[in-house]
């Protein structure tokens, strides 16, 4: 086979994969394409090392390159994709639930969650409202202008609540300097959280991952875990195509 024939029959095994509705088997890839299976198994373990097929249980999928490019052109439709080897990486280190969100009007919306190992914070946040003034996502959303600040009063949902709106803007004036963000028991007593921004192609944010637990085991970790989560988002920004450099104002 010549290199030509090898890229036009390489060519032919993505397309079959990419226009399926589901997982393409082995078999049916060498049927489909009258590839000697011997030639049909080398080009899928090239394809598979440059990313553009995946290897399932149940057959080949499109690889993690068309997610990445998908995500830098519609950066929510496969974030989620490209998170879940971050969020379950960061679950493993912390033990603790790892949260991703996103900002959808002024509320900041979780689209994707790993649980604690430990029974004590195990909460599912998906889909679930909660003031976002009170939370480490929804300060990295105010820090950096993707949600509009509160224009009523905050609600004190503990004691550690923010105060009042001067109160938030310092705390959001560090956020934006340290590059993450924090809550100690501001939504419930006794619950934790660090966050840090994803960023896509621009510099603008586009969503943030979190760990949150029981602040007897956070309390003494938030700085460690805050650049722990500040290195990991920087890889999933520069999937979505961002460059260190290129931040959006806040």
């Amino acid at each position: 086979m010549t290199g030509t024939q090898a890229i036009d029959r390489a060519a032919e095994l993505v397309a079959l994969v990419v226009r399926s509705d589901g997982a393409c088997s082995f078999t049916d890839l060498v049927g489909r394409t009258g590839l000697p299976k011997s030639t049909g198994s080398r080009l899928l373990h090239a394809l598979e090392r440059h990313q553009l097929l995946e290897r399932h249980d149940d057959g080949f999928r499109p690889g993690a390159l068309f997610a990445v490019y998908a995500a830098r052109h519609e950066p929510v439709a496969e974030l989620e994709r490209l998170a879940g080897p971050v969020l379950h990486r960061i679950g493993e280190l912390t033990g603790e639930t790892v949260n991703l969100a996103v900002p959808r009007g002024q509320s900041v919306v979780q689209i994707a969650q790993v649980d604690s190992r430990f029974m004590l914070g195990a909460t599912n946040w998906v889909g679930v409202e909660v003031p976002a003034h009170c939370t480490a996502l929804g300060k990295v959303f105010y820090a950096f202008g993707r949600i509009p600040l509160p224009a009523t009063p905050l609600e004190r949902r503990t004691a550690r609540s923010p105060a009042n709106p001067a109160e938030l803007d310092r705390q959001l004036s560090t956020v934006r300097q340290q590059g993450y963000a924090v809550a100690r028991g501001e939504l419930e007593p006794g619950l934790d959280a660090v966050a840090a921004p994803i960023r896509g192609a621009g510099g603008e944010v586009v969503a943030a991952l979190s760990v949150s637990g029981h602040d007897v085991r956070l309390a003494d970790q938030l700085e460690d875990i805050g650049h722990l989560l500040v290195t990991e988002t920087a890889i999933l920004s520069g999937l979505l195509g961002h460059q260190s450099g290129t931040e959006g104002a806040a």
